[in-house]
């Protein structure tokens, strides 16, 4: 299904369901009472509410973003503004590109520029590998003759009206040369859009840098809710959509049965480096919590994943090959063994066989 196939299939069900969709409008304040102030051409409204659920999704890292130094020409994009062009708009791209990212997105920046007549000279990576799995990186090379240089970081862009050449830098040598292109596409770098969630007040992970959630998507402020990749950037559409469908459960039990929402009363879960963040980011003994996902911002041989609180070992898992940008999953069942007054749990990277659960101090529910 194609990606405005699978949207306008979203928004029919949506409007089946008796939601009412409002574009062209954004939300300016979340007031005390569960109130919403909104603002659109028609003017400022506000909307009376019992709970808030924040799915602003995440966004690419532009340019300006990653400090990328030189001139300011047209034909700079990413990922997301290259695919509106081509498939959406139907505006033309330009003749020869280069894709700095090797991540999933990255590869898929490649098609797009196939499709829209546009030769890939390369894909670029500052790290040591690629971060996809491996039939994307060996298609690219055979099926689209497109190499993936490795530890290659982009330095400059030049150009008048237009790109003409990049300026990449090899990071083992420190050697520099030029490129000829006329297009540039960075892809992945994922942050969260979370504009709306710290002017809500919520409090926001320092891994994800999106809102703290439990596992049913409850934040700081109670009736707030957040899911989709606001929370962990950057997952498929398909999972997003799934979590959104987990997280709308939970906020109807929490309506109906009256209590109060907030992940105040919850752990938090850290990580240590090279593990950059987890979700959820915090949690009670008494969920049950069938998976934890995790990012690395570095390769790792090592792959048990020990969870610790105060000292003491709560749990282990195993976990797949460690790659940058992609997702982590290990079992949540250490979550159970949690003191809910102990301090954060810290989950980290070791060697060596799985540690045993120590028994916990404490087991409120």
């Amino acid at each position: 299904m194609s990606g405005p196939r699978y949207s306008a299939e979203l928004v029919r069900r949506a409007l089946a369901s008796g939601a009412q969709i409002l574009t062209g409008t954004t939300v300016t304040e979340f007031a005390e009472g569960g109130s919403v102030h909104l603002t659109s051409r028609s003017g400022i409204h506000e909307i009376n509410t019992h709970a808030v659920l924040i799915a602003s999704g995440a966004r690419e890292r532009p340019r300006s973003a990653r400090l990328v130094p030189g001139d300011r020409p047209s034909g700079i994009f990413t990922t997301g503004q290259l695919q509106q062009w081509t498939y959406l708009k139907r505006l033309p791209v330009g003749s020869r590109a280069i894709v700095i990212g090797a991540e999933h997105v990255s590869f898929s920046a490649m098609l797009t520029l196939r499709h829209a007549g546009v030769r890939t000279i390369a894909l670029t990576t500052e790290l040591a590998r690629h971060q996809s799995i491996a039939p994307f990186a060996i298609a690219a090379r055979t099926l689209f003759h497109v190499p993936i240089w490795i530890n290659t970081r982009l330095v400059g862009i030049n150009g008048r009206s237009r790109v003409s050449e990049v300026v990449l830098e090899d990071i083992v040598s420190g050697k520099r040369r030029s490129e000829s292109v006329d297009t540039v596409v960075f892809s992945g770098g994922w942050i969260p859009d979370n504009e709306l969630s710290r002017r809500a007040g919520l409090e926001i992970d320092p891994g994800t840098l999106g809102p703290s959630t439990d596992i049913g998507g409850r934040t700081s402020v109670s009736s707030v809710y957040a899911a989709g990749n606001l929370l962990h950037p950057v997952e498929t559409a398909d999972v997003a959509a799934l979590r959104g469908r987990e997280v709308a459960r939970e906020l109807v039990g929490d309506l109906r049965s009256g209590k109060s929402n907030s992940a105040r009363d919850r752990v938090a879960l850290v990580t240590e480096a090279p593990l950059s963040w987890v979700w959820p980011n915090t949690v009670h003994p008494s969920q049950h919590v069938v998976s934890v996902l995790l990012r690395t911002s570095e390769f790792d041989s090592r792959r048990l994943v020990i969870a610790h609180q105060d000292g003491r070992v709560v749990g282990s898992s195993r976990t797949a090959r460690v790659v940058p940008n992609r997702s982590l999953s290990i079992s949540g069942s250490f979550i159970e063994n949690i003191d809910l007054h102990g301090g954060p749990v810290k989950l980290s990277l070791e060697g060596g066989r799985a540690a045993p659960s120590s028994t916990p101090k404490s087991r409120a529910g």
